[in-house]
């Protein structure tokens, strides 16, 4: 599975950085980047919580 974030509907809250430090960064600008976008099963629930908690919908679990 990879996460996706859609740019155009993020508005850098960084709820995902708080609930996964090690795979989402908030630039100063608001901005999300993913650190290494293909995830590994264990991670499953982190990132459907970072989906779901996401106030801008901006998140998905893209299944490969």
């Amino acid at each position: 599975m990879r996460i996706e974030v859609d740019l155009g509907k993020c508005t850098g809250h960084g709820i995902c950085e708080t609930i996964a430090e090690d795979v989402f960064e908030v630039a100063d600008d608001g901005s999300v980047r993913v650190h290494g976008d293909q995830r590994p099963e264990a991670d499953r629930a982190r990132m459907q919580q970072a989906v779901t908690q996401c106030p801008a919908a901006a998140l998905s679990l893209v299944e490969d």
